[in-house]
């Protein structure tokens, strides 16, 4: 499943790797790769592979799972997708409450004591998606974990999401990534190793120069 999802993201550019020309994230660091899952919702193949692949994976990780619930705002049609494959209800998580109305911070149906899976399109140091966690948590859910369409693999993620005792399985990774795209041309067998040096240290910028 791991190629297949890199193959595929790799294949509709969702995934760009420019090792030799970095982008810039808005932390200011210097990255390797850019990642745009929203693209696969405009590509129908790729949508088809990803979407069945998050619903194999809640069934397989997740067989208790009642309901999922999409990040805000990029999870939030995987979930819906994913969730009519299953026959599952969704709903979705704001990144801050509404500030008119109910003043939701969940959107959709939530009982007390239902079983959520968190659907998001990207981990990467973990923050965002455990502050839905958290507020799934706070709303009585018990949250089964996530499943993710891709992550960098990270520490400062792989760390966070240990302290928060939350699972996360992803349909593919950083690793997996530029594996492929090295079978496939797109980059050199050299830059795999500065790619995966760049996940094990982000702030480290020595794999920019390391051809």
């Amino acid at each position: 499943m791991e190629k297949k999802v890199a193959k595929a993201l790799l294949q509709i550019k969702a995934v760009f790797l420019r090792p030799d020309e970095p982008f810039t994230w808005a932390s200011g660091i210097k990255s390797p790769i850019y990642c745009d899952n929203r693209l696969i919702l405009t590509a129908p193949e790729a949508r088809n592979i990803v979407e069945q692949a998050i619903a194999d994976t809640v069934k397989k990780e997740y067989p208790d799972a009642e309901v999922l619930m999409g990040t805000s705002t990029a999870g939030i049609a995987h979930a819906a997708i994913a969730g009519h494959l299953l026959g599952m209800p969704m709903g979705y998580v704001r990144g801050s409450a509404k500030d008119h109305g109910r003043q939701n911070k969940i959107e959709g149906r939530l009982e007390k004591g239902q079983k959520v899976v968190v659907i998001e399109d990207l981990i990467s140091t973990g923050g965002s998606v455990i502050d839905v966690v958290d507020a799934l948590r706070e709303a009585g859910a018990e949250v089964l974990g996530i499943v993710s369409i891709f992550t960098y693999g990270m520490q400062k993620g792989l760390d966070r999401l240990a302290a928060a005792e939350v699972k996360n399985v992803s349909l593919t990774n950083l690793d997996a990534v530029a594996e492929e795209a090295a079978e496939s041309g797109y980059i050199k067998e050299e830059d795999v190793v500065r790619l995966k040096k760049f996940r094990d240290n982000p702030s480290d910028e020595s794999w920019i120069n390391a051809q």
